[in-house]
């Protein structure tokens, strides 16, 4: 008896002929015949799968770190003001495209989750570890997901802070990824450079896949590109929807600072390391040469607009209060306390004209929730670091 090769089919003619020789790409799982019998469970789309969400969470890995960066720069660090829009794009793409993973994320575990019922779950003391480092990599893309949308979906069920636990849980998704890429690099490639000709079902496979990732890509995009923003209906933020046209996230109520903003007594200081101290009311603040910029207020939940802000260059504040050139400024709110009730300015952004301490926003004077009476709004700054309802500046 002649026994046919392992991954070989064949059709018979009258006679016993072989009419025809084909091949399939190797199974994922051996043993527990019978139980995974559908032809996705392979290698093949497993890998195509691996190689899109490999891509998918380097781009969310790098644009995360911009926006962690921006937020928390090392004490050597200034970002540029210049391009506009920057962290408008990278903050967008990293929220957005971090949603279109989702389908990505779920065919692959569906694709490979008989890798789980082999049997022995392990042959060695370094197959061990490489099953363990598994366990990791799903358990930190699952935590990254799950966390992700529930944070910009603004639902905290969690007890701890959300920005330390994702970023640091980053790096152990890249690291696990890593691991995993250099194990299992040899059998991907043979398994892509296999050509099966009973592939339709997988492509449509893929191709739904794909659908889905770009269907939600689709619906969420229009909170950071404003033209597409009757789109946006999977979007927690959406443009246009909010005070003045604006979006919030924090309000003065819920910060207690609505008292002490709409104080007449209201006053501005500006002080540190300056040759004259400056106090002024909001009508002296007024008074001085009023200036309009167009600028994005973009925050790390994805959303963005942009917004036509009107009031004082902060460089010219700092002028008329002596401030050295190359001084770093600390802008406080009226908020009691919080992580974000102050924000560093570095040079690079209070010397670039559009960055300004606004009183109005789209013709208007602000509204109390948008940081009345007075706001920071600069150039290429996540939306934490656009302090509101300022009341000192620190010159360091």
């Amino acid at each position: 008896m002649v026994r046919r090769p392992a991954g070989l089919t064949r059709a018979s003619l009258p006679g016993g002929r072989l009419s025809r020789v084909r091949l399939t790409p190797p199974p994922l799982v051996t043993g527990l015949s019978g139980r995974f019998t559908s032809r996705l469970h392979d290698t093949r789309v497993a890998s195509w799968l691996g190689v899109a969400l490999g891509v998918s969470i380097a781009v969310s890995f790098t644009t995360g770190l911009v926006s962690h960066f921006m937020q928390h720069p090392a004490g050597w660090m200034q970002w540029p003001s210049r391009p506009v829009g920057l962290y408008r794009v990278t903050q967008g793409v990293h929220v957005i495209g971090g949603l279109a993973t989702v389908p990505l994320l779920l065919a692959k575990l569906w694709t490979v989750y008989p890798r789980l019922w082999r049997w022995p779950p392990f042959r060695s003391a370094g197959h061990a570890v490489q099953r363990v480092l598994i366990f990791v990599l799903v358990g930190a893309a699952l935590f990254q997901t799950v966390t992700g949308i529930l944070n910009i979906a603004y639902w905290y069920v969690f007890r701890f802070f959300f920005t330390t636990a994702h970023y640091w849980t980053a790096y152990i998704l890249v690291g696990a990824l890593l691991v995993h890429i250099a194990n299992e690099a040899g059998t991907a490639r043979r398994a892509l450079m296999t050509r099966p000709r009973d592939g339709v079902g997988r492509r449509g496979f893929l191709l739904t896949v794909a659908a889905a990732s770009g269907a939600i890509a689709a619906t969420t995009v229009g909170q950071t590109a404003t033209p597409l923003a009757r789109l946006a209906v999977l979007a927690p933020r959406r443009p246009g929807i909010g005070p003045q046209g604006v979006p919030v996230n924090k309000s003065a109520a819920t910060t207690g600072v609505t008292a002490a903003a709409r104080d007449p007594a209201f006053r501005l200081t500006v002080t540190g390391r300056v040759d004259r101290p400056l106090t002024l009311s909001l009508d002296a603040l007024r008074a001085l040469p009023q200036h309009t910029a167009r600028l994005p207020i973009a925050c790390v939940e994805g959303w963005s607009v942009e917004a036509d802000w009107t009031g004082v260059r902060l460089r010219d504040l700092l002028d008329l209060a002596g401030a050295p050139a190359g001084a770093r400024i600390t802008v406080e709110s009226l908020e009691r306390g919080g992580l974000y009730r102050t924000s560093m300015v570095d040079p690079p952004h209070w010397h670039d004209p559009l960055t300004l301490l606004a009183l109005g926003l789209n013709g208007a004077p602000l509204a109390l929730d948008h940081g009345y009476p007075c706001r920071l709004i600069a150039p290429n700054r996540p939306g934490v670091m656009q302090t509101k309802w300022v009341h000192r500046v620190v010159v360091a």
